[in-house]
């Protein structure tokens, strides 16, 4: 007997009746739903329901009875996206015929979500598709949770781009975002034996309907190779690359739909292909690894986001990625998206590029090199239109995050790049002499190219000396910037610094994410919020009303269940109930001391065994994280160890039952960040002072009525101003006391021999009490607790666990608890990213919204 090919599928009930959408007359909307133009297919449940069986049939190539969820999934997804396609064509020749000004959002990192959710709410579908999966006899929830969300960035600066992108798009400005096509994103985390181990994020296995791939507008992008010098036809001295070898990069486009307005801007990702597939000579002689060896090379460029870059291989490899897609970027708006006969010495007036930190710097050189070496222009004017196209966003104060590539490598990859940062910095360093006679010292601080320990070029410095425009984004952080980490740039430019403090889309991580709370938020100050979030500002009197306070509960309670069902099917993760919810989700690393809030729970679990404190005296709390390390980064790996080993014990321990539980689901991502920041009690954002440029996870917790326990550092100062210090934990050193300990010498075991808790809470780990008696297994961390500790987490202990006894009176007085989360919500309106790009409109781009 054959077998059957779709035997495996998954069936579900097709009415008979289905048959009449695939095959039935054109139907008419009789009707629009609000602000949104009726574009495409009918916007109701039978135009949807015809849109989507044509797609499942023509698409899909199966009949429903036939298909598999992902089937469903992919034809739903399509024909959710043939929704968006007018708007997106619309958008595009409105903005074309008037010769809009564009924003070109460079990042590296794009950290999307699930693309169907979103696209269901800025279309305003959501209740037409739940009714035409219902009449088609499925379930939305369920294909839904079909879709792997794209895992394009690491963490806070991936998701800051697609909130941007967002908020354009919601404010009708002109956006390209630009950024790249990984084949695998941000790797999957699993736990073995409570030690991190990476998988492959294979989030293109299933197909990913949202996007489009233009392959005929593909452009080739050079490396290595060498220079020469030759006489133009005007008898002028130039300089021409010659590379060694090439890749092609092609586009795939992806929607960006703005909230209920028509208006679909574009994020384009660029993907590595060879210029050739293969050597067919070769492969027909059976050399079939040498036949295809130049694809595999090209490929790896787009291959994996952030390869591991402690070996000179993956260093390289990382800025091949990084000119990759600017350099493809660049190209594909010079020769696709103006006109034919574009003057581009009027470039500035047609875009701007947004510098989303020093991932895309190279950038400022390859303009240089298209304009003076494709374009002939005088390197006068090329300059001059290159500082009026760029301005630079920079995310961090750490020197480690300030990239500095070799001079060794850029000369072998880009050595026509590493000729032009040459003559910039030659003469940017006149300007700074012409302007500080004398100092010398000065001069050498602001080269941009370092002597030691290497010589190499500080990404940095070069985008500051070419933005036009450079900015923080927090007012702490652009404090710090401007006065500690580039503090000869703003003396000689004051006027170029700025800031612009971060915000999240209140689409996906409020109204998306907490449909209980944004109910009860539209009911009580009516709408418009969604896309005006200092309207938020109207919930304050509602803290004062005990019945709003008792139903602000029950939301709050509604989505703990649900992130219970969540972690209990995604992870097996059992959450106790009538636990407060204390979380810390972002991503590991020492400065945002994930160990400060492990000492405390190892604290509050050695006072309960000792019997310092009665288990019925305390308040019950589950602690949950949420992190990633990277693959190279060992003492965050060994922090992930000792965490899990910790939640192990705690949670096999009968002494704390009922009290304490520690969960730690891996692989946290935008889609459990959805459930698990509405159902949170305490949002833990304990980085040392100085050291975090803003948080936006702080913002989101916050906005969905979480009280903040945390240092006076990146916008949790802006957060705490905002909703008042009595609806806000404060403790920890501020940034000039840091910088006073650090400059004195700061001696981590002095802490540990004047704080009692402290030394019974290390010597409890250093007793193999959480490693099955092994002592070894933790001696690296507690040395390097004891003698190094970067980031003062034995300082700030003390001050720590008195700001958690605050916390744990606070909670026992639930009226108190819901006022103070309430006016976080109410008085949080400020950290949207509408908001934000508002800023960056009036602040930096000169640019005016539509909308």
């Amino acid at each position: 007997m054959a077998l059957d090919p779709t035997s495996d599928r998954r069936s579900v009930g097709e009415s008979p009746e289905m048959a009449t959408y695939v095959t039935g007359p054109h139907f008419e909307p009789t009707h629009e739903r609000a602000k949104v133009p009726a574009v495409g297919p009918g916007r109701d449940v039978d135009g949807f329901v015809r849109q989507f069986m044509r797609e499942l049939n023509y698409g899909q190539g199966v009949s429903l009875a036939r298909s598999t969820v992902n089937d469903q999934y992919l034809a739903l997804a399509h024909t959710v996206r043939h929704y968006l396609m007018q708007g997106w064509i619309q958008t595009g020749k409105r903005r074309r015929d008037a010769g809009d000004r564009v924003v070109g959002y460079l990042s590296a990192e794009y950290l999307l979500g699930r693309q169907l959710d979103n696209a269901l709410l800025a279309s305003d579908l959501q209740e037409i598709a739940r009714e035409a999966m219902n009449a088609c006899g499925l379930d939305l929830d369920i294909l839904r949770a079909q879709e792997i969300e794209p895992g394009l960035g690491n963490g806070g600066l991936g998701r800051l781009a697609a909130c941007f992108v967002d908020s354009l798009a919601t404010m009708d400005v002109s956006c390209i975002g630009y950024g790249i096509r990984y084949e695998y994103g941000i790797f999957k985390q699993t736990f073995v034996d409570g030690r991190q181990v990476e998988e492959p994020d294979s989030w293109l296995a299933l197909g990913s309907p949202w996007e489009f791939p233009q392959p005929d507008r593909a452009t080739r992008i050079d490396f290595g190779g060498h220079t020469e010098t030759y006489t133009g036809e005007d008898g002028r001295e130039r300089v021409r690359w010659v590379p060694s070898w090439d890749v092609q990069a092609i586009p795939y486009h992806l929607l960006v739909p703005g909230y209920r307005n028509g208006v679909v801007n574009t994020l384009r990702l660029w993907s590595a292909r060879a210029t050739s597939a293969f050597d067919l000579q070769l492969f027909n002689q059976g050399d079939y690894a040498e036949a295809v060896r130049a694809r595999t090379f090209a490929e790896n460029i787009t291959k994996v986001l952030y390869p591991e870059d402690s070996t000179p291989q993956g260093r390289e490899l990382r800025l091949q990625q990084q000119y990759f897609f600017v350099a493809a970027s660049l190209k594909d708006f010079i020769r696709h998206t103006l006109p034919a006969d574009f003057d581009l010495h009027q470039l500035p007036e047609r875009i701007t590029f947004q510098l989303n930190d020093t991932h895309p710097v190279i950038a400022i050189p390859e303009l240089m090199r298209l304009l003076v070496d494709e374009h002939d222009f005088e390197w006068e004017q090329a300059w001059d239109v290159t500082r009026r196209c760029f301005d630079y966003t920079c995310h961090t104060l750490l020197p480690e995050a300030l990239e500095v590539w070799p001079v060794e490598l850029l000369g072998r990859l880009l050595p026509r790049h590493l000729e032009i940062i040459y003559r910039i910095n030659e003469d940017f360093l006149a300007e700074v002499r012409e302007a500080f006679p004398g100092d010398e010292l000065r001069a050498r601080r602001m080269s941009m190219v370092q002597e030691h320990p290497v010589r190499a070029v500080r990404m940095a410095y070069l985008a500051t000396v070419a933005a036009s425009k450079v900015n923080g984004v927090a007012e702490l952080h652009s404090r710090l910037l401007r006065d500690k980490v580039l503090p000869d740039f703003s003396e000689l430019w004051p006027d170029k610094f700025t800031n612009v403090t971060n915000g999240v889309t209140p689409r996906r991580f409020v109204r998306m994410a907490n449909p209980g709370m944004s109910e009860l938020i539209t009911e009580a100050i009516g709408e418009g919020w969604v896309t005006d979030l200092e309207r938020l500002r109207e919930l304050e009197p509602f803290a004062d009303d005990a019945a709003f306070r008792e139903r602000f509960r029950a939301v709050k309670v509604a989505n703990k269940d649900r992130l219970r069902q969540l972690l209990h099917h995604r992870d097996g993760i059992e959450l106790p109930e009538g636990h407060m919810l204390d979380v810390m989700v972002k991503r590991l690393h020492e400065y945002k001391r994930q160990s400060l809030k492990l000492l405390h729970i190892v604290s509050l679990y050695e006072r309960l065994i000792s019997g310092e404190v009665d288990p019925a005296t305390i308040t019950p709390r589950t602690f949950v994280f949420g992190a990633k390390a990277a693959p190279g980064y060992h003492m965050a790996k060994e922090t992930i160890a000792l965490i899990n080993a910790v939640a192990k014990t705690i949670g096999e321990d009968p002494r704390v039952e009922g009290r304490l539980a520690v969960a730690f689901p891996a692989n946290y991502n935008v889609t459990l960040a959805e459930t698990l920041i509405p159902a949170a009690d305490l949002s833990e954002q304990i980085s040392l002072a100085g050291k975090e440029a803003s948080g936006t996870g702080n913002m989101k917790f916050a906005l969905n009525g979480a009280l903040t326990i945390g240092t006076d550092d990146g916008a949790n100062v802006e957060i705490r101003e905002l909703v008042g210090g009595d609806n806000f934990f404060l403790f920890g050193m501020a940034e000039p006391e840091v910088a006073a300990l650090q400059a004195k010498g700061y001696v981590p075991s002095s802490f540990y021999q004047q704080s009692p808790q402290l030394k019974r809470t290390l010597d409890l780990i250093a007793s193999g009490a959480f490693t099955g008696g092994d002592r070894s297994t933790v001696g690296a961390v507690l040395d390097d607790w004891l003698n190094t500790d970067r980031f003062m987490a034995m300082a700030d202990f003390d001050s720590y666990l008195a700001a958690q006894a605050r916390v744990d009176e606070a909670y026992a007085d639930q009226d108190r608890w819901s006022r103070s989360a309430i006016l976080n919500v109410a008085r949080s309106g400020f950290f949207s990213s509408d908001r934000s790009m508002r800023n960056y409109l009036q602040r930096i781009w000169d640019l005016k919204a539509r909308s």
